[in-house]
């Protein structure tokens, strides 16, 4: 049986994670689309996850383990953020809310950014507001999908680098 490259892997992994990054930013004005702090920081997360992906396929193997293994916590981050967003949208209308009193380090970050680059990081709408559905699915559920199915790959990427060594 024949083997995928762990270069194609990672570039693959870069490939969708950069296209689901650049479709929440095509999307939101599209759409109309108000997105909130966890939806941007979703975004962000695909942001770096590409450019993880991408030095991963470097070649060079402390800088393809280093960024590999950074790959897998922040998307186990991306998969963790998802489904708190999924779970605010399941509660019943008016319930609970991703909004407070002090605004914590993520929604200071989002906001700091939203202020430099605001066509990218605005953050503008509540996280229980489920926005665009597509078969069934909000955009948090089907960014969890993403996020979970990149966790997997880069597993069996990271898995596959380190058992050709010991073959």
């Amino acid at each position: 049986m024949r083997r995928i490259s762990t270069r194609a892997l990672w570039l693959l992994l870069a490939v969708i994670t950069a296209t689901v990054a650049a479709a929440s930013i095509i999307l939101t004005p599209w759409f109309d689309l108000d997105p909130c702090y966890l939806c941007i920081f979703q975004r962000l997360l695909f942001m770096v996850l590409a450019l993880l992906a991408i030095l991963a396929t470097s070649g060079i193997a402390q800088l393809t383990t280093f960024a590999g293994l950074l790959f897998i916590v922040v998307s186990a981050g991306g998969v963790s953020v998802a489904a708190y967003q999924s779970w605010l949208q399941w509660q019943p209308a008016d319930t609970v809310s991703c909004v407070g009193g002090q605004p914590n380090l993520l929604e200071q970050l989002i906001e700091w950014l939203g202020e430099k680059v605001p066509a990218l990081f605005l953050a503008s709408g509540f996280c229980e507001d489920r926005g665009l559905v597509i078969f069934g699915l909000s955009l948090a559920n089907l960014a969890g999908l993403v996020f979970s199915g990149a966790l997997a790959l880069a597993l069996w990427a990271w898995w596959q680098s380190k058992t050709r060594h010991l073959v």
